[in-house]
């Protein structure tokens, strides 16, 4: 582009946004036509936070399904490029249909202490590969019960932000295990799928599969994701898996839960206080303090009392006064 003159953005989400709106007309012909696009980019830097969000929106125009699927940087890659990332992940929140975020911090909990710098930045963009290749592979690997781009598309579609797991387990508790590793992994920005209102549920095993690991595999997942949750389900057979069953889960939603709870957090109520104040006392929700009453003792016998007047209504009491 004009503007980085065939250089990087360096480190500048702006140039990188700006080098993308230059080439909005150029980017469009690539994405027109498409029924599903994935971004997938590393958040922090100039390029890959400038441009998506700009990329995503030429999507959005093409009424395109869109996927990002993105990392966040190390933390010793400095406050500033990981504030950047944030900033970023947030615009392409509110413009993309779902968005997967992987920290690439979480890799240490992997790797540990042996783990080189080479290895560390290969497995982040090997985590992007799965993620891109776990979504297409539900669309476009045949299977015993098969998922299509429109159960992807109802379960991705304007969804926020999704939590994606692959799972592979061997032995008498395959399927269980295989269903824990895929909604718990490490490497995911929160890794439980508690709550989720969409899942994309793929189960692949080799011919000696049974209808009992299924249900085991599924109903796992059933039970931690929200009970109203659309759960979609596909099972491959895989000649070549031998003892081993793979288990990925899509879950997709949250952004749902999230934004009803607040709304109900803060809802106004007349007199201007949320539902949260109101286990407070109003004389102090009102900056007032209490008085103390002073009750006098009224002796009913007195002469001056005339018990009759009581059956007579009150106003006719005073228009005798």
């Amino acid at each position: 582009t004009q503007i980085t003159k065939g250089l990087g953005a360096g480190s500048n989400p702006e140039i990188g946004k700006q080098s993308a709106l230059e080439s909005r007309d150029e980017i469009r012909p690539f994405l027109e036509g498409a029924d599903m696009i994935f971004i997938t980019a590393g958040m922090g830097g100039g390029t890959g936070t400038g441009a998506a969000p700009v990329i995503a929106e030429i999507a959005r125009e093409c009424s395109i399904l869109t996927i990002a699927v993105v990392t966040k940087p190390f933390q010793f890659e400095g406050k500033k490029r990981n504030i950047q990332a944030e900033e970023g992940i947030a615009q392409l929140r509110d413009i993309v249909d779902t968005l997967i975020v992987v920290p690439n911090q979480r890799l240490l909990s992997l790797g540990g202490r042996n783990l080189s710098l080479l290895e560390a930045f290969k497995k982040a963009d090997d985590i992007l590969y799965q993620a891109v290749k776990g979504i297409s592979d539900l669309i476009l690997v045949p299977g015993l019960i098969n998922l299509d781009f429109a159960d992807v598309k109802s379960v991705m579609s304007n969804m926020g932000i999704a939590i994606m797991g692959t799972g592979m387990a061997s032995g008498e508790n395959r399927a269980v295990e295989a269903a824990q590793r895929a909604i718990s992994s490490p490497l995911l920005e929160d890794n439980t799928i508690q709550g989720a209102r969409g899942i994309l549920l793929n189960i692949t095993g080799g011919p000696d599969m049974s209808l009992y690991e299924v249900n085991e595999a599924s109903s796992l997942i059933q039970e931690e994701a929200d009970e109203d949750a659309n759960i979609i389900f596909g099972t491959v057979i895989d000649q070549n898996m031998q003892d081993e069953i793979r288990i990925t889960v899509i879950a997709t939603g949250f952004d749902n839960i999230s934004k009803k709870k607040e709304s109900l957090g803060n809802v106004t109520h007349l007199g201007g206080y949320r539902r949260d104040d109101l286990a407070t006392p109003a004389f102090i929700r009102r900056g007032k303090t209490q008085n103390n009453l002073n009750f006098t003792n009224v002796n009913i016998n007195d002469e001056t009392d005339n018990m009759s007047d009581i059956q007579i209504p009150t106003f006719l009491r005073r228009q005798a006064d």
